[in-house]
């Protein structure tokens, strides 16, 4: 936070009144309610576990309780038990969440020490009515909690007057005016903490609404600061609650996911290794979560990375059991770390979480399928957090698709490759689900390259945009195709064919015109061509990518959306874009012989594109059961093994004439 200098203090009000704690036990929604408590105003301290909640209450000076049992009905009751008796000395609100089908046992709740009950489903203005209720009562009932508690510890910023204030019981403790600097107090932070701070500073410059961090405060011992930022003002505010026996690495939670953050695991694996146990890693990466942000916003980013992380714990804990501990490292990466896990195990945790993540995620109208990398890594003697870390990133890094050949490198012979005629292309066949005919191929590149064999499309493009050349190859493939297609035998002439627009085309200025420019001077008639575009290609400027694809439908040529599923699988395109196919993504393809939930998915794409009048064709089609199920669903052509894998030009026409 650049504003966050020494400045002169700007004198403000006390802190009184909203700026009194909340406490919330939740052992399944934690977050949310949270985030809606935050938003009405409330400092939130908030836990997820129910072991010490009330020595926490009674450390939080909150007036408030709340005590969410839904879908946790024996661990509520237990909660209000142990809570009761300090909520009733201090004259305290205690309010019981429970779901519709346990009011019957709203009289144990009531019996346990409960003074207010909500049922859900709730909307937020009911949760943050009942708390004002709540509060309401603690007022006209209650004796001033800091009477056994002491006044709270916490502080509040004001960026844009670069304010500070203090409450007087932080003041009092390490010796500060009422209105110091922020450095003044964040010396107070020790070095060695100094890391967890100022990451817990940037989640909240990113746009994070509340987080926290735990470090060694003079006075008060082991602590947790819980930082909310006020969206509308900037400010930020934050509540200091003291940790006594509790352990730091258990309590301080990444806010969003309810997860360990990258602090907290770091502290775990480092007792583990000074205790020279043995500990093994999973590091995962989410794939194509910026795509997901970029085409839905944050809010659906965080949505994806909450069920992500409950997905990977969930096969954590189907493989490795108890050992299993998972944290948010940052961003979409997430680490499983388990102690006594050998390479064997860990391979099998990350064989079960690649299974789990490989399902699409629901956002809204839209499917958004996100995969992930995976690598995996044990303990050496002599290892600290740090040196296990990098190892277990490295073998990430070290694990893509072609791993072994150098981009670099690649990026450099790309030029020369286009000029000297080593790229290729290869067609694969597209088939009438109802007839068993080749109707269409899509012309895909490849790269014959003379020291590292051949090169697939993907690894290809990865090049080119190393070298700032995707339009160039763009071109050169396209061309190729076209010329190619034009002079095709006889046998061919009734196919279609295929060729893809990348991002870069559909940027480009004038693009339609060159493109309808290289289909006539080729030959090929516009009547038999199909233009393919990604998602991804569609979500930079989506008018642009209208605009292009209406000239080119209305000069003849057809239009499909290809990989749907793969990144933002917004419906909505299918409704704005002038479309004739839609390609369903070989992941969907292949999901649709897994569970009923997943055939339900892509019935659901199938039955959605063919009421807007598009044609479906499901790429990576390798099984008879694919086939069958995805005929039964409605599907009218596919693509993939199947049939044939991407052929040359002498293996296609022998397939199709083989007379």
């Amino acid at each position: 936070m650049a504003a966050m200098t020494d400045a002169a203090p700007v004198p403000a009000t006390p802190m009184t009144g909203r700026d009194r704690p909340l406490f919330l036990l939740s052992f399944r929604q934690r977050d949310e309610l949270a985030a809606q408590a935050a938003r009405a105003g409330w400092r939130v301290v908030a836990a997820r576990r129910g072991e010490g909640a009330d020595r926490r209450f009674l450390a939080s000076g909150a007036a408030v309780a709340v005590v969410d049992a839904r879908g946790s009905v024996a661990e509520g009751l237990a909660a209000v038990r142990a809570m009761a008796p300090v909520t009733s000395a201090n004259g305290a609100a205690l309010l019981a969440l429970v779901s519709r089908d346990d009011t019957a046992r709203l009289g144990e709740f009531y019996d346990a020490g409960a003074t207010h009950f909500l049922a859900s489903p709730m909307r937020e203005v009911e949760f943050v009515q009942a708390l004002r209720f709540a509060a309401r009562h603690a007022q006209r009932t209650g004796t001033d909690a800091t009477r056994a508690t002491g006044e709270p510890l916490g502080w509040r910023y004001d960026p844009a007057l670069r304010s500070l204030q203090v409450t007087p019981a932080l003041a009092a403790m390490l010796g500060l005016s009422s209105a110091p600097s922020l450095r003044t107090l964040l010396r107070h932070v020790e070095a060695a903490d100094r890391g967890a701070m100022r990451g817990a500073l940037a989640r909240l410059r990113e746009g994070l609404q509340a987080t926290a961090f735990a470090h060694d405060l003079p006075g008060a011992g082991r602590v947790v600061e819980h930082l909310q930022r006020d969206a509308r003002t900037g400010r930020i505010h934050a509540l200091i609650e003291r940790l006594g026996e509790v352990d730091a690495s258990a309590v301080v939670r990444d806010v969003l996911t309810g997860v360990r953050d990258d602090t907290g695991m770091r502290r775990w694996l480092s007792r583990r290794l000074d205790e020279a146990q043995p500990v093994g890693v999973v590091l995962v990466t989410l794939g194509r979560f910026d795509m997901v942000n970029t085409a839905y916003g944050r809010d659906a980013g965080d949505s994806v990375l909450r069920a992500a992380s409950t997905r990977i714990a969930d096969a954590a804990r189907a493989t490795l059991g108890r050992r299993a501990t998972l944290a948010r490292m940052g961003g979409a990466e997430f680490l499983v770390a388990a102690e006594d896990a050998d390479a064997q195990a860990l391979a099998a945790a990350a064989a079960e979480i690649e299974e789990a993540l490989t399902r699409p995620f629901v956002i809204g109208d839209a499917i958004a399928p996100v995969g992930a990398r995976i690598a995996t890594a044990t303990a050496r003697p002599g290892d600290d957090a740090a040196a296990l870390l990098r190892r277990v990133s490295e073998a990430l890094s070290g694990d893509e698709d072609d791993r072994s050949i150098p981009l670099e490198a690649l990026a450099v012979d790309l030029r020369h490759a286009m000029e000297a005629g080593e790229i290729e292309l290869r067609l694969q066949p597209q088939v009438a689900v109802a007839t068993g005919a080749i109707v269409g191929v899509e012309a895909l590149a490849r790269w014959r390259h003379p020291q590292h064999g051949e090169v697939g499309a993907e690894t290809l493009f990865a090049a080119a945009a190393r070298a700032e050349l995707e339009v160039a190859l763009s071109e050169h493939v396209q061309r190729l195709a076209l010329t190619q297609a034009a002079r095709w035998p006889a046998s061919l002439r009734h196919l279609r064919l295929s060729v893809n627009v990348t991002a870069a085309d559909v940027a480009r200025a004038g693009f339609a015109d060159l493109f309808l420019d290289w289909v006539d001077s080729s030959g090929f008639p516009r009547a038999r061509l199909t233009v393919e575009i990604t998602e991804s290609g569609l979500i930079d400027d989506l008018g642009e990518a209208s605009r292009l694809l209406s000239e080119l439908r209305a000069a003849g040529c057809r239009v499909a959306i290809d990989d749907f599923g793969t990144g933002y699988s917004s419906l909505a395109y299918l409704k704005a874009l002038p479309l004739d196919y839609l390609k369903v993504d070989r992941k969907l393809t292949q999901d649709i012989t897994g569970s009923a939930r997943d055939r339900i998915v892509v019935r659901g794409v199938i039955d959605m594109a063919r009421s807007l009048g598009l044609t479906v064709i499901a790429e990576g089609v390798e099984t008879p059961e694919q086939l069958d199920l995805l005929a039964k669903e409605g599907c009218q052509t596919y693509q993939g093994y199947l049939c044939a894998e991407p052929l040359t030009l002498p293996e296609l026409i022998a397939l199709v004439d083989p007379a």
